[in-house]
C-alpha cells in the first residue's frame, strides 16, 4: 500500500511540473494600458519581454490601449511596436539585445537592420532595403513611391543612377509593399525584334512615313511611349528593323507590307527634306552620282548621259531646304542612300588661343652738364634736358623792373614786366627724376639723375566655335583712321584727304578640318596689333601676325608662335680728355643705360564638339565662369557707389523663362501680403465737358 501510495504522489507531482512547464513556454499577455506614461509602458513591456529599454528623452506623452485577446510573446512584441508607431515612435533593435524607443524621423539615420529578399521580420519594426529595378528608371519611378512612403515620418526613398536601385527606410510592412509595387512594375515586356525586307518601297523613306504617324499631334500626348516601337530602316538591305511590344510590331508590319506595294509607273517623285546640309550642295553630289549609276547600269556613257536628262531629275528648293528627285525606283533608293549619309550632323570645334606677352625695361641716366656766364657750357643731349634750355628758360623767367626816362617833352614811366615761365615749363615738364643745380658766380652746374622701370604683362583669350570645314572670323578691338593721300583742287583751293581706317586689335581667322578620330587640322591666321604712336608721317602700328597650319588632337595645347628678344644700350657722352680722367672724368660725361626684354607666345587648343551635351556643358561653364567673376565683384563693392549698380547674370538655365502670367502675379503680390484690388468689369469714362 506504502509502494502505490508513493507512486501515486510522483506521478501527480510528475503531471504538475510538466503542466507548469508548458504554461511557463507558452506564456500569454492580456495588455491593458488606460492614461499610462509611455515611458512607463516601454519599461513594463521590457520587463515581461527581458530586454533593456533606452528611452529617447523625447518620447513622452501618455497612451491608452487595451487589448481583449490573449497575445503569445511575438504578438506582444508587435503589439508594442504597432502602439509606438501609432504614436508617432520607433523601436530600433541592436544585437545586443538592447531596443531604443526614439521619434519616427529619427530612425531613418539610426542603425536599422539592412534586411533582404529572405527576411522574415514583418509588422512595424524599422527596417532599410536596397531594391535592384532590371527594366524601368528608378528616376522615373522613386517620386511614385514616395506618395506611398510615410516621408513625414521614418520612411524614406532615395535612388541610386548608377546602379539603378532604389533605397527604401520605413517599417517592414511598409517596406514590404512598395517591394511588390516595384516587382509588379518592373516587369520587361515583349521586346522581340522583328526584320521585315521591303521589295518595292524605300526603308528610310517607310521609317518617314511611319515615325510622322507616331507624333502626337497637336502638342498632346498620344498613346503611351510603351505601345510605340522603334523602327530602324537598314538602306544596306533595304529592310526595316521593328522592336517593341508584340501588338505593337504586329500593327507596325500590317501597315508596311500594305505600303510595299509596286507602282504603276516605272517613275515617280520623292522630297526629301534636309536635317544639317545644305540642298545646293547636295543637288551637284547627286547628279554625279546618278550619272555613274546610269552608266554602270547601261554599259554606255553616252547612252547613260541621255537616260540621266530625259528620265533623272534632282532639283533644290531653297525656301524648305529640299531635294526634289524623280527617278525609278531603285535609282531612288540608291540616292536615298546616299542622302542618309550625307546628311549628318557635323561636327563643330572650339578654338581657344592664349596671348601672353611681357614686356620688361630699365633705363638710368646720370649726367653733369657746366655753364659759364661768358659763353662756354657743355651739353649732353641723351640727358633729360639740356643745359642751356634751362638756362633759357631762367633767363625769360626773370622779370624786368620798372624805369623812369626824362626828355625834353616830358617824364616817360615804364612799368615793370613779369618773365615768361612757358619756356622754363615746358623744359622742366620734360625732366623725370631728379634735375639739381649750382650757380656760383659766373658758374653754373647741372646734374641730371634719372631712373624709369616699366612692367606689362598682356593676357588675351580670344575663343570662337564653328562647325568643320567653315571659316570662322573673330575680331576684337577698333578702326584706326589712316591718312592714304592729300589732293587740292584747282588754283589749290579746296584741299581734302583721303582717309583709310584699319582694324586694329586681337584677330583670329581660323577654318577647321575633323579628321577621323579625335585630330584636327586648323589653318589659322593670328593677329595682335595696337596703335603705339604717332610719326612725322602719320601714327604707327605695332602688329605681330602668325599664319600656319596645325595638326591637334582634341583638347590638347599647341604652341603656335613666340619671340623672345633682350636689348642691352649703353651711351656715354664726354668731354675729351676731361671725361676720361679717373674719378673726376664723371664730372664731364652723360652716361645711360637700358635694357629690354620681350617675351611673346601664342597658345592655341582645339576641342571637338560633337553633340548638343558637349556644347552646353562648354556654354555653362563659360557663363558660369563670368557670373562668378562678377559675383565676386559685387562681393568686393564700390568704394563710392552703391553695390546694386553692379550687373550680375542670372542663373544658367537652358530653357526660355517666361514672364508669370497675370493670375500669378496677383498671387505672388497676396502671398507677400500686398493688398491686391479685385479684379472689376471696365466701364467707360464719363466725359465731363
Amino acid at each position: 500500500m506504502m509502494k502505490k501510495f508513493l507512486l501515486t504522489v510522483t506521478t501527480a507531482l510528475a503531471i504538475n511540473c510538466l503542466c507548469f512547464v508548458a504554461q511557463a513556454s507558452a506564456a500569454e499577455y492580456s495588455p491593458n494600458f488606460k492614461g499610462t506614461e509611455i515611458t512607463e509602458f516601454v519599461n513594463i513591456v521590457g520587463k515581461n519581454l527581458q530586454k533593456t529599454m533606452i528611452v529617447d528623452p523625447n518620447v513622452r506623452g501618455k497612451i491608452n490601449v487595451r487589448s481583449y485577446d490573449l497575445l503569445t510573446e511575438d504578438q506582444y512584441y508587435q503589439f508594442f511596436l504597432n502602439v509606438l508607431e501609432v504614436y508617432g515612435y520607433a523601436a530600433v533593435e541592436t544585437e545586443n539585445n538592447i531596443i531604443k524607443i526614439i521619434r519616427n524621423k529619427d530612425a531613418k539615420t539610426a542603425a536599422i537592420p539592412v534586411v533582404g529578399n529572405n527576411s522574415n521580420i514583418i509588422g512595424d519594426e524599422m527596417v532599410t532595403r536596397v531594391v535592384e529595378v532590371k527594366n524601368v528608371t528608378v528616376r522615373e519611378l522613386v517620386p511614385l513611391l514616395r506618395q506611398l512612403s510615410d516621408q513625414a515620418g521614418g520612411g524614406n526613398v532615395v535612388n541610386y543612377d548608377p546602379a539603378n536601385v532604389i533605397m527604401l527606410t520605413g517599417t517592414a510592412s511598409t517596406v514590404n509593399r512598395l517591394v511588390k509595387i516595384i516587382e509588379r512594375v518592373d516587369r520587361a515586356g515583349d521586346q522581340d525584334v522583328e526584320i521585315i525586307k521591303l521589295q518595292y518601297a524605300s526603308a528610310g523613306e517607310m521609317v518617314r512615313i511611319i515615325e510622322a504617324m507616331n507624333k502626337p499631334s497637336g502638342g498632346k500626348a498620344g498613346q503611351p511611349t510603351f505601345l510605340i516601337p522603334t523602327i530602324v530602316a537598314d538602306d544596306r538591305s533595304n529592310s526595316v528593323i521593328v522592336s517593341g511590344e508584340i501588338k505593337a510590331r504586329e500593327r507596325i508590319a500590317r501597315l508596311v507590307k500594305r505600303l510595299d506595294s509596286e507602282l504603276e509607273s516605272n517613275g515617280n517623285t520623292r522630297v526629301y527634306y534636309l536635317k544639317y546640309s545644305k540642298a545646293e550642295d547636295l543637288v551637284k553630289v547627286l547628279q554625279g552620282v546618278s550619272e555613274t549609276i546610269s552608266t554602270d547600269a547601261s554599259g554606255s556613257k553616252s547612252k547613260s548621259r541621255n537616260s540621266s536628262k530625259g528620265d533623272i531629275s534632282i532639283d533644290a528648293h531653297e525656301s524648305t531646304n529640299a531635294i526634289v528627285i524623280t527617278a525609278e525606283p531603285d535609282m531612288l533608293r540608291s540616292l536615298e542612300a546616299v542622302i542618309r549619309q550625307l546628311d549628318v550632323r557635323r561636327a563643330q570645334v572650339l578654338v581657344e588661343a592664349i596671348i601672353v606677352e611681357v614686356f620688361e625695361t630699365d633705363g638710368v641716366s646720370l649726367g653733369v652738364q657746366w655753364y659759364n656766364e661768358a659763353g662756354g657750357f657743355t651739353q649732353f643731349t641723351n640727358g633729360p634736358a639740356s643745359i642751356s634750355s634751362v638756362a633759357a628758360g631762367a633767363i625769360a623767367a626773370e622779370s624786368v623792373p620798372g624805369t623812369t626816362v626824362t626828355t625834353e617833352n616830358g617824364t616817360t614811366v615804364n612799368p615793370s614786366t613779369n618773365g615768361d615761365y612757358s619756356i622754363l615749363a615746358q623744359v622742366l615738364g620734360n625732366v623725370s627724376g631728379m634735375m639739381f643745380g649750382i650757380a656760383k658766380n659766373d658758374w653754373g652746374a647741372i646734374v641730371n639723375a634719372v631712373s624709369s622701370d616699366t612692367n606689362s604683362n598682356i593676357l588675351a583669350t580670344p575663343s570662337i566655335t564653328t562647325l568643320d570645314n567653315e571659316e570662322a572670323y573673330f575680331i576684337v578691338g577698333q578702326e584706326v583712321p589712316i591718312i592714304t593721300g592729300s589732293a587740292t583742287g584747282s588754283n589749290n583751293t579746296n584741299p581734302f584727304q583721303t582717309v583709310d581706317r584699319q582694324e586694329v586689335g586681337i584677330k583670329l581667322r581660323v577654318t577647321p578640318q575633323v579628321n577621323e578620330g579625335d585630330a584636327v587640322q586648323l589653318i589659322i591666321e593670328q593677329e595682335v596689333s595696337s596703335v603705339s604712336g604717332t610719326t612725322g608721317v602719320d601714327i604707327s602700328i605695332n602688329k605681330r601676325e602668325i599664319k600656319t597650319t596645325v595638326m591637334a588632337d582634341s583638347g590638347d595645347t599647341v604652341v603656335l608662335g613666340g619671340l623672345i628678344d633682350e636689348d642691352v644700350q649703353e651711351s656715354v657722352q664726354k668731354v675729351p680728355l676731361l671725361g676720361d680722367i679717373p674719378i673726376l672724368g664723371y664730372l664731364f660725361q652723360s652716361t645711360t643705360n637700358s635694357t629690354r626684354k620681350r617675351n611673346l607666345m601664342v597658345f592655341l587648343r582645339a576641342t571637338i564638339v560633337r553633340d548638343s551635351a558637349l556644347m552646353k556643358e562648354i556654354s555653362e561653364t563659360k557663363y558660369n565662369y563670368i557670373r562668378a567673376d562678377q559675383i565676386r565683384r559685387q562681393e568686393e563693392g564700390l568704394r563710392l557707389m552703391s553695390d546694386e549698380n553692379m550687373p550680375i547674370l542670372p542663373e544658367w538655365h537652358d530653357h526660355l523663362t517666361l514672364p508669370p502670367s497675370f493670375d500669378e502675379y496677383q498671387k505672388n503680390l497676396g502671398e507677400k501680403g500686398i493688398d491686391v484690388p479685385a479684379a472689376t468689369d471696365a466701364t467707360p469714362i464719363e466725359d465731363k465737358n
